[in-house]
């Protein structure tokens, strides 16, 4: 299970974060003239947030057994005021929007040059309960993947070579991989080299990032010509199987992917959550890669 220093940890940054985030959205929120109560919750959003992002990190499959089980009977005393079940699950679709903040300014990493870029699909049910699937009726849709048809969305996740987070992007599952790459504020703050799959191979779209200083390297289809490589492309580009690792991580451990949603919040909450639970992670993948300066000279014969 998760040590207490661990949960003391991220209920430590979540609240810091809080302390900030309220006051400020205070002030932006428009008033109807009318009093209104501005009564107090049993349990803190710092609490809500954190027992939301802890979920994702204990091993636990289904919520209701994690807090009903868990939270409520082993962790008495960091959350001494819990609710009920239900009541929780109310509270916990109504803070995406701390959570999200939360996540976009708090755990990101910073872009070192080497950024890895890939979409895995987030399926919302089997393909043969499509038909029958009323929770995401005209929201998601049918795309198709390496692995073949799917019912459900994309997310676009963008790492350095540390393994930390960078940026993401939520789609919809027929929606081309470039497209949103071809969108200013989702490479705003990447820069070097991106590497990628395949499915990101285009001349418009490198040549649109070519032009923002950043340099796009995938590599190429069998029916196509070949293209000269450095052999620093060439060796960081066999490398980009750590991302594809970590999507493995957030759908089979963190559980960014399962069908037992009952709304689209909760649908998103689950899924920022598995990424900021990915970010708390001790230890992340990362290669090792440095280049070394020599006045050698290569004499071939």
């Amino acid at each position: 299970m998760i040590s207490k220093d661990k949960i003391t940890e991220i209920f430590c940054s979540i609240d810091d974060f809080y302390a900030v985030y309220e006051p400020a959205m205070r002030k932006r929120q428009v008033t109807t003239g009318k009093k209104t109560r501005n009564r107090k919750f049993r349990m803190s959003t710092s609490e809500i947030v954190t027992i939301t992002v802890l979920f994702h990190l204990s091993g636990i499959r289904t919520f209701k057994h994690f807090y009903i089980l868990y939270v409520q009977q082993q962790l008495q005393s960091e959350f001494p005021n819990t609710v009920s079940y239900n009541r929780f699950v109310e509270l916990m679709q109504s803070n995406l929007m701390p959570l999200t903040l939360f996540l976009k300014t708090c755990c990101l990493g910073e872009c070192t040059g080497i950024s890895f870029i890939d979409s895995t699909p987030i399926r919302a049910c089997k393909n043969k309960r499509i038909s029958n699937n009323k929770v995401f009726k005209d929201i998601a849709t049918i795309g198709k993947s390496t692995m073949g048809w799917f019912y459900g969305f994309k997310v676009h996740i963008i790492i350095n070579d540390k393994g930390e987070l960078l940026d993401f992007i939520i789609i919809q599952a027929n929606v081309d991989d470039k497209t949103p790459l071809k969108r200013d504020n989702f490479l705003k703050k990447i820069f070097g080299s991106l590497y990628a799959d395949k499915g990101y191979i285009s001349k418009e779209l490198t040549s649109i990032l070519f032009d923002q200083g950043l340099y796009l390297v995938t590599s190429i289809k069998n029916n196509m010509k070949n293209v000269l490589m450095t052999m620093r492309d060439k060796i960081l580009l066999r490398k980009r199987s750590v991302i594809e690792t970590i999507n493995d991580q957030l759908k089979n451990i963190a559980q960014a992917e399962h069908s037992r949603h009952r709304s689209f919040g909760n649908f998103i909450t689950n899924l920022v959550a598995s990424l900021i639970a990915y970010c708390f992670q001790e230890k992340k993948l990362a290669i090792k890669f440095k280049t070394e300066n020599t006045s050698q000279l290569a004499l071939f014969c």
